[in-house]
C-alpha cells in the first residue's frame, strides 16, 4: 500500500479515487477479521466528491477506525453485544477532522471488547488474525487497526491506547503506532474505558504518515476539558539528524530474569539502540525504580474506572434489548449478564471490588499514589534525557488460544506499555527487526507534549533501518 502522503498528493494532480477505492474493497481479506463494519456505500460517495472537487491534507486517503470511536451513522459496537445495532447520532471529534481533511473512512475495525484485552480475541465479533502469520494475534486492544495496515489494505487507521493498545498490536503486526501524551488528542466521541489513562493515536507503515494524521487529529475541542490541543507541525518538523539527542535506556524494561523477555526481543532492541548511537546519540544511564508496581497499579485504576464508565450499558436506551422486560433490576441484569463478554464481567466486577466500602482506600486510593511515584520516576529520568529506549512489547505475537484461558498472562504482557499510561507521558512504538518472521517493536518514550522528539528520533531510526546499513 501506497503512503497516505502519496496518495493524498496522487488525488490532488488527478488520479482516480474512486478506481482506488473500488480497488481497495476487492482486495480486503475478510479471513483476517479485520473489520466489524465496512463502510462501501458512503467510501465510494466520498471518493466521487473527491474526483470531483476535494480538498485537504488527506484527499481520498483511505483510513480504518477503531470501532470505539463514534462514527455519525455507522454502526460503533466497541466489539460488544451489547452494543448490538447501535449507531451514533455524531462524530468524534478526531472524526470532524479527518473529514474536514478529505479522509474516507473505509470502516470500523475489530478490537478487544471495550478495549479490554491484548489480542483481539475478546472480540464479539471473533478474533483478529495477525497478516505476519495467520495463526497468531495481532494485539489488542486496537488489533484490527494494526492488522488491516500491515495487511497493505489502508496506509492509515486510528486506534486508541489506554494501557498499550496502539502500541501493542503496533510491535505484534510490524507498524508505527504512537500514544499521545494524555491532554493532547480530543476524548470526544471515544468510548469510554479508564478516562484518566486513554488516548486516540495514529497508527501508520511509517514515521511520515503518522506525524500527518497526528498532526490533523491534535486539533483543540472545547468539548474535552481534559484536552489542550496543539498547533500541529510534526510532519514538518522531522528529521534524521540524531546528534546531540541524549537516550536513557531504562533496564527495568528487560525485565530481571531469563523469562521475562524474549532473548530475539532483548537482542533486536539492543542493536535498535546501538544504532543510535552509531547516528551520533549519547546514551544515559537512567532508574524507573517504581516500575514494579506498575501493573498492579494499572489494572486497579483501569477496572475501577472500567467499572463506573460502564454503568451506563444497560439495553434501555440503546444497543441490546432481548425478552419482555420485568422490573428494572431483572431486567438491567439480564441485558448486562446477556451482552457483555467474560473478560468486561471480570473487570467490572474487580473495579467495583476495589472501589466498594472498605476496600477504596486499600487498594484504589493506594494504586493513585503508586501512579504519582511512576510518574515522579518518569520525570527525573527525562531531566537529562531527551527520550527513553526500550521494548514495546516483552514477547513475540502470540498463537491464537494461547494465552485467552489465562487472564494473569494476558496481564503480564503489558508489563512495558501500561507505565507510559500511567505517567500520561508520549511514546511510539516502531519495527525494530524479526524473529521467526514475526516483528518485533522498539518503544521511544518521551516527556510530555514532546511527540516532537519521539517522531523525530523513530524518524531517523526508521530511515537509517531503511537504507540497509
Amino acid at each position: 500500500m501506497e503512503t497516505a502522503c502519496k496518495l493524498a498528493s496522487d488525488f490532488r494532480n488527478g488520479r482516480s479515487c474512486e478506481e482506488f477505492i473500488e480497488k481497495l474493497y476487492e482486495n480486503i481479506d475478510e479471513k483476517l477479521n479485520t473489520y466489524i463494519t465496512l463502510c462501501m456505500k458512503s467510501a465510494l460517495k466520498s471518493a466521487k466528491k473527491v474526483d470531483k472537487n476535494g480538498k485537504g491534507r488527506l484527499l481520498g486517503v483511505p483510513i480504518a477506525i477503531k470501532d470505539s470511536i463514534s462514527t455519525e451513522g455507522i454502526k460503533t459496537t466497541c466489539a460488544s453485544h451489547i452494543l448490538d445495532g447501535y449507531i451514533p447520532p455524531y462524530d468524534a471529534h478526531v472524526i470532524e477532522l479527518l473529514k474536514k481533511e478529505g479522509a474516507i473512512i473505509i470502516g470500523k475495525t475489530n478490537m478487544d471488547e471495550f478495549s479490554m484485552g491484548t489480542s483481539t480475541e475478546t472480540s464479539f465479533y471473533g478474533p483478529a488474525k495477525n497478516p505476519c502469520n495467520r495463526r497468531r494475534v495481532p494485539g489488542g486492544s486496537s488489533g484490527g487497526s494494526a492488522a488491516t495496515i500491515s495487511a497493505g489494505e489502508v496506509p492509515i487507521a486510528l486506534g486508541s491506547d489506554t494501557g498499550g493498545s496502539i502500541r501493542c498490536p503496533a510491535s505484534f503486526c510490524g507498524i508505527v503506532g504512537l500514544k499521545p501524551t494524555y491532554g493532547l488528542v480530543s476524548r470526544y466521541g471515544l468510548i469510554a474505558y479508564a478516562n484518566s489513562l486513554e488516548q486516540i493515536g495514529p497508527m501508520a507503515n511509517d514515521v511520515r504518515d503518522t506525524a500527518l494524521l497526528l498532526d490533523i487529529i491534535s486539533g483543540h475541542d472545547q468539548r474535552d476539558s481534559t484536552q489542550i490541543g496543539s498547533s500541529g507541525g510534526y510532519l514538518d518538523a522531522l528529521s534524521d539528524d540524531m546528534h546531540g539527542l541524549k537516550f536513557g535506556v531504562p533496564e527495568e524494561f528487560f525485565g530481571k530474569d531469563e523469562d521475562s523477555i524474549d532473548p530475539q526481543v532483548e537482542k533486536s532492541v539492543r542493536d535498535a539502540i546501538s544504532t543510535f548511537e552509531e547516528m551520533g546519540a549519547e546514551q544515559k544511564k537512567v532508574e524507573l525504580p517504581n516500575i514494579k508496581y506498575a501493573l498492579a497499579a494499572y489494572y486497579i485504576i483501569a477496572m475501577s474506572e472500567a467499572s463506573s464508565n460502564l454503568a451506563r450499558f444497560d439495553g434501555l436506551r440503546y444497543g441490546l434489548r432481548e425478552g419482555k422486560d420485568e422490573d428494572w433490576h431483572t431486567t438491567f441484569s439480564n441485558i448486562r449478564a446477556k451482552g457483555f463478554g467474560a473478560e468486561v464481567k471480570r473487570r467490572i466486577l474487580i473495579g467495583t471490588y476495589a472501589l466498594s466500602a472498605g476496600y477504596y482506600g486499600k487498594y484504589y486510593l493506594k494504586a493513585l499514589c503508586v501512579r504519582t511515584l511512576i510518574k515522579q520516576d518518569f520525570d527525573f529520568a527525562l531531566k537529562d534525557c531527551d527520550v527513553l529506549i526500550a521494548p514495546t512489547m516483552p514477547i513475540l505475537a502470540f498463537e491464537l488460544g494461547e494465552k485467552i484461558d489465562d487472564p494473569l498472562s494476558l496481564y503480564m504482557a503489558d508489563v512495558n506499555t501500561v507505565p507510559i499510561n500511567l505517567a500520561g507521558v508520549p511514546s511510539v512504538s516502531i519495527p525494530c527487526g524479526f524473529s521467526r518472521k514475526l516483528p518485533i517493536g522498539l518503544q521511544i518514550i518521551g516527556r510530555p507534549f514532546e511527540e516532537k522528539t519521539i517522531l523525530n528520533a523513530a524518524y531517523a531510526y526508521e530511515q537509517q533501518a531503511n537504507s540497509g546499513n
